[in-house]
This record gives C-alpha cells, structure tokens and sequence, in this order.
C-alpha cells in the first residue's frame, strides 16, 4: 500500500461554511421578524424534507459555545456564515437593531477568536425579511437596496473589530432564480422580468456596500459567495457550443461579470433586449457598480451543468426563459 503525505501550508484556509438560517433555528426569534425563507416554510412545508426546516435546524443559537469547540477539535482555522437580517433587526425601514440577536454574535465572534478560529461574515443568505418582500416586492425594488446598505452599516459599525472579511451575498442568482424565472418555490412568480430586477439590484447592493465600506475606512474586505456552474456542452457542433455559451452567460456571467468588471456582457443585455425582458435601471447605478467592484469572490462549486441545443420550437404563448437557447443533456449511462 502507497502512503501519501501532504503538508498543508500554514497559510491555506482549512474551514467550513454554514447560514444562520440553516443552523440556529427560531429560538427567541419575535414577532414580524420572519424572512422569506421562514414564509416559505409556514405556507409550503411539505415541500421540505420530512417537513423538517428553519424552525429548529441545529439550533446553534443555544449551542454555539460547543460547536465551537467541536469546530477546534476539527482543526477548522476559518469558519463562514451569515448574520439573518430579517433577526438582526426589529424594525426594518429605521434600521432598529434587536439588542439580543446581535449579543449573541458578539458572543459568537468572541468565542471563535479565542478558539483561534476567523470569522467570515455573509451580510444575506437567502434571509431576505419577509416584511421586505410583502411591502415592496423584495429585491424587485430599489427601497430594498438602500435598507440594505444601512443595515450593513450597522453591522459593519458594531463587528468590524471583530470580522475583518464580509461577503454581501452567498449565492445572489438563486432565490429569484427558483421563484420568478422557474416558479419552483413560493410564491410561484414567473416573471422574467421580475427576475432580472431583482439580478440587477443584488448587483447594485453589492456595489453600494462595498462603495460605503470603503468610504467608512474599515479595516478588511468585501465580497461575494457565488454558485458558478462549469457548463458543457453535448458535443463540439456548434450548435451545441452556442446553447453552452448561451447558459453561461445568463447563469455564470450574470454576476461575475458585473462583480468582477463592472459591466455586465453586452450580449447579454442585447438578448434580454432582443425578448423584451425589461427591468428599471439608472446612468448612477452603472457608475457605482462600474466603479466600486468586490475584493473576492467566493466560489461554490456543486456540479457541472450539460447542455445541448433546444431540440423543439418554444411555445409562443411561453414567456422568454433562457431555455429558449439550451436543453440540459446527461451523460448516457448516467447512474
């Protein structure tokens, strides 16, 4: 037998990653502090396995003080998760912070540091407030951009000693992705249009809060997490390379580019154009999104996607979907 040893360089991040929402459960959680994710499980359980949800998760909230210590035990030396907004505050439009969630993150913070562990900090991991998305529409509104960027300011006010790396977003394409471009999770919403706002405006966000980081001077980075899929096609025609390209673009580039260079691709934009999908968008947005890109990106990389060209005309009463270009392929013999 062949033994192999490696050595991990003293500088390599050896973590693991979580939310608040997939860990900490409900426990003295308030009235009207509900996110979309806790709206979604009250009004569509089934759907989730066994029932089993955000409610109680693994109720970190109360045991986070021995998860850490099993975190050390592991030799984890950087630990990443999210600060749930729809808890964080009790009053969304003045930006009112709840006192009690935001111990328990001193807390938190305080005992991973003493544990030798660095905290990475996501500012939204699907835990857009529920109050957010029934007044305005979630994402689809700009309100919803400015409320954010003072909520991050208040986080970023009362942690910034303590967390010095921050990610805006993990995975900012999927919510809307699921609910208004495929209309698979509640509320069940196709509206293309609906979703490139919303696209737009997490783009915008981002930009905004790095832009203010910056202008408040503190110490550290901004980012985003996002959930890229390497995309292949069935087969070098080129038909088939062109639907590949075509997925890219609208599942890949749709942040990346943005995030990364400022602007998004112009075919992109022609095709959006080219389907009538419309979304509201101004010369001082582009600016500040052209000027005020992340530091890193953080990548989850989960599979990769296969796609051939469409193989039947698109139903002219169907409204635009990236689909109009691509078929998802699977390798045959696929177990």
């Amino acid at each position: 037998m062949t033994t192999v040893r490696m050595t991990i360089p003293d500088d390599f991040i050896l973590g693991a990653a979580a939310s608040a929402w997939q860990t900490e459960g409900w426990s003295g959680k308030k009235p009207g502090q509900d996110s979309w994710l806790d709206l979604w499980y009250k009004n569509d359980r089934h759907v989730w396995h066994n029932g089993y949800g955000p409610a109680v998760a693994t109720d970190f909230i109360n045991r986070f003080q021995e998860d850490v210590q099993l975190m050390k035990l592991a030799g984890l030396t950087h630990y990443r998760t999210s600060i749930n907004w729809s808890r964080f505050l009790t009053d969304y439009e003045n930006v009112t912070v709840d006192e009690e969630y935001a111990a328990y993150y001193d807390q938190l913070f305080d005992a991973l540091l003493a544990n030798g562990i660095t905290p990475m900090i996501c500012l939204e991991h699907y835990e857009l407030p529920g109050y957010l998305l029934e007044k305005y529409g979630g994402w689809g509104s700009k309100t919803v951009v400015e409320l954010f960027v003072r909520y991050a300011e208040k986080v970023f006010a009362r942690y910034h000693p303590k967390v010095t790396r921050w990610f805006t977003f993990n995975e900012p394409i999927v919510v809307q992705t699921r609910v208004y471009l495929d209309a698979l999770r509640w509320p069940y919403e196709q509206n293309t249009s609906t979703w490139m706002q919303w696209n737009y405006h997490k783009v915008l966000a981002t930009a905004s809060v790095v832009k203010r980081f910056r202008e408040l001077g503190y110490p550290g980075t901004v980012g985003c997490i996002l959930n890229p899929e390497v995309t292949y096609p069935r087969s070098r025609a080129p038909h088939d390379l062109r639907a590949a390209e075509i997925y890219d673009l609208f599942y890949n580039r749709m942040f990346l580019d943005p995030l990364v260079h400022g602007v998004w691709p112009p075919e992109l934009l022609a095709l959006l154009e080219q389907h009538q999908v419309t979304w509201e968008t101004s010369e001082e947005d582009l600016a500040v999104i052209r000027e005020h890109t992340v530091d890193e990106l953080g990548i989850n990389l989960y599979y990769p996607h296969r796609v051939k060209a469409p193989s039947r005309a698109w139903h002219p009463h169907t409204p635009f979907h990236p689909a109009w270009y691509y078929e998802p392929f699977e390798l045959p013999g696929r177990g």
